[in-house]
């Protein structure tokens, strides 16, 4: 299996330069996960496939789809391109390299943990300076249109939310400098999180059944459908953050009431 990546690898960096990789090459990744992890849940709302699985009663239209996948199409290419490009000099003063050896599964599986952790801690504050008053309605509540999140509003934001809260995720390869494999994989996983917290589904197999620090869908989409000066739950990955600081209580107390059977309606605000 090494052999095979190594053997990728190398044709990649033979046929294009470090620049095209780390920049046009991360832009069409992302795109490629974002829309292919992203589109399915649309389909599922639509179709009323899995219904039972999903966490709010809601549907959004069609047209509100329609309108998210447009604004982020002329987000990506507007703002997260450039981003990527003008990045790269940064990184590659980081460190950055994607020459062979390939790093090993250690080094690769060292570096992604410090970026979850450092990451889901920079994203929580961020996250809670973006509910302040002035903030949420100026900027954050571009994000709060969707009051039903699915996929692809995980990325839907207000261009300067995106480089605000885009600085959470390129803080710990900046600090690392990275191979670009590294960076890649780190990309993938973090498109993939948070397509899932915002997909709207609550299945078996989320890895919150599993993991019990992971927040999910469940956990975010309670984020979402309420005010925001109630809502809690600004963690990105992981749930420790707001249970030190005790920003998931009303969360927790819903959890609580619906695990006794307690019919309760959250204070929502369905748009």
């Amino acid at each position: 299996m090494a052999s095979i990546i190594e053997s990728g690898w190398l044709y990649l960096i033979t046929h294009f330069s470090d620049f095209q990789l780390a920049s046009m090459g991360s832009f069409l990744l992302h795109e490629s996960v974002f829309f292919l992890s992203g589109l399915p849940f649309i389909y599922l709302e639509r179709a009323g496939l899995l219904s039972k699985y999903k966490i709010q009663t809601k549907n959004n239209t069609p047209t509100a789809q329609e309108k998210c996948i447009t604004r982020l199409l002329l987000y990506h290419f507007s703002v997260n391109l450039p981003l990527m490009i003008v990045s790269y000099p940064v990184f590659r003063c980081m460190g950055m390299r994607s020459s062979l050896p390939l790093p090993s599964w250690k080094v690769v599986l060292t570096q992604i943990i410090f970026y979850f952790i450092l990451e889901d801690f920079v994203f929580y504050w961020g996250h809670r300076v973006l509910h302040t008053k002035w903030l949420y309605k100026h900027v954050h509540s571009v994000h709060h249109e969707y009051a039903t999140p699915f996929g692809l509003t995980s990325e839907y934001a207000h261009p300067a939310e995106i480089l605000f809260l885009g600085f959470a995720t390129i803080v710990g390869p900046a600090i690392t400098g990275p191979h670009l494999i590294t960076l890649w994989l780190w990309m993938v996983l973090r498109v993939l999180e948070t397509v899932e917290a915002h997909c709207g589904y609550h299945f078996p197999w989320s890895l919150s059944n599993f993991l019990p620090l992971y927040g999910g869908a469940d956990f975010h989409d309670y984020h979402h459908r309420l005010l925001y000066t109630k809502s809690g739950n600004y963690s990105s990955t992981f749930i420790y953050m707001d249970w030190i600081f005790g920003t998931d209580k009303g969360y927790r107390k819903l959890k609580a009431l619906k695990h006794n059977g307690v019919g309760v309606e959250d204070d929502s605000k369905q748009t």
